[in-house]
């Protein structure tokens, strides 16, 4: 799955979960609410620091009784795992 995909599938996935849009994500986590809007209607990509930052968000802000993607790896499992 490629970033663009992986960032996609978080913000479906935790609105969907949370009961709220992709807007309300995209506001929580960037600020602005039509980031992935751009993504998923016009095919928008972000750089790299975005990305990596909105990554880390996610990371932070996964709700605890909604299990993570399975072909996501999750940041914070790659730092336990060096530890």
């Amino acid at each position: 799955m490629n970033q663009r995909n992986t960032l996609i599938t978080l913000a479906t996935t935790l609105a969907a979960h949370r009961g709220v849009t992709h807007y309300a994500i995209s506001m929580r986590a960037l600020g602005k609410g039509d980031f992935f809007k751009r993504m998923i209607e016009r095919g928008f990509d972000c750089r790299t620091a975005t990305a990596e930052r909105l990554l880390a968000w996610f990371d932070e802000n996964w709700d605890r009784d909604l299990e993570w993607p399975r072909d996501i790896p999750r940041p914070s499992a790659k730092r336990e795992d060096a530890a």
